[in-house]
C-alpha cells in the first residue's frame, strides 16, 4: 500500500460533498460541519439525523442520484453510500480532477482517509492505520484519551498565549525561539500551575524559564 502523508486541513468555509445518505454519511457529516465546512449533501433519502441538519439550514440537501457536476467548485468529498459502483464512480470522478476523495470501507478507491483523533480543545491528536484497521485506530485514540486528560488543553492553551510576547521578545532568532518552547513544554512546574488553574504562578515560571537561557 502507498505510503500516506499526515496532515490537518483548514476547511472553515470551504465547500465539501458528502455523497450518501445513512449512518456513515451522517458521522462525516458532522465532522465537516464541527470543522466549519460549507456541507452538500447528495442522496434520495436521509437518516433522521442529517434530516434534522437540512431543517436547521445548516447544510445544502440535493434529494436525487449523485452527478459528477456535483463536484464543482468542490474541495473534498467522501464517498458514503451502500451502492459499491457509486461510489466507485465518485472516487473515479474526484481523481480525474484532482480532488481530495475518501471512499468508506475502500482504501484501495481513497485518497486520503480519516484519522481516529483524540481532541482536547485545538490540541488533536491523530492515529492512523493507512485504512488497513480502524477499530485499532480508535482503540489507540481511546487509550490516548485516558491520558491526555483535559490540563493538556489548558497548557497548550496557554503556551498559545505566551507565543506571541516569545516572538516579540526574540523576533530574529528563531532557534532562540525554539530553545525556550522546548524548554517551556518540559517544565513540569509549569505544567502542574497549569493544571491547578494557576495562571498568575505559571507566567511567573515562565520568566524564571527565560532567565536561565544564555544571552
Amino acid at each position: 500500500m502507498a505510503k500516506t502523508y499526515p496532515i490537518f486541513i483548514k476547511l472553515e468555509g470551504q465547500e465539501c460533498l458528502v455523497v450518501g445518505g445513512g449512518k456513515v454519511a451522517e458521522r462525516k457529516t458532522k465532522s465537516l460541519l464541527e470543522a466549519g465546512a460549507a456541507v452538500t449533501l447528495v442522496s434520495p433519502r436521509l437518516t433522521a439525523g442529517l434530516w434534522n441538519l437540512v431543517e436547521a439550514g445548516l447544510l445544502a440537501w440535493q434529494q436525487r442520484p449523485y452527478r459528477e457536476e456535483d463536484l464543482e467548485g468542490k474541495m473534498l468529498v467522501f464517498a458514503a453510500t451502500n451502492d459499491r459502483e457509486t461510489n466507485a464512480r465518485v472516487a473515479r470522478d474526484c481523481r480525474r480532477r484532482g480532488l481530495l476523495v475518501n471512499v468508506s470501507d475502500d482504501e484501495k478507491n481513497s485518497n486520503f482517509f480519516v484519522p481516529a483523533v483524540a481532541r482536547r480543545g485545538q490540541l488533536q491528536i491523530a492515529v492512523s492505520t493507512g485504512g488497513q484497521s480502524p477499530a485499532l485506530a480508535r482503540y489507540l485514540r481511546r487509550r490516548l484519551e485516558k491520558e491526555i486528560g483535559p490540563e493538556w488543553q489548558s497548557f497548550n492553551d496557554f503556551l498559545g498565549e505566551i507565543r506571541q510576547e516569545i516572538k516579540k521578545r526574540f523576533p530574529d532568532d528563531q532557534k532562540q525561539r525554539e530553545a525556550v518552547f522546548r524548554l517551556l513544554v518540559q517544565d513540569t512546574e509549569l505544567f502542574r500551575f497549569i493544571a491547578a488553574g494557576d495562571k498568575e504562578s505559571a507566567k511567573e515560571r515562565v520568566q524564571k524559564c527565560l532567565s536561565r537561557l544564555p544571552v
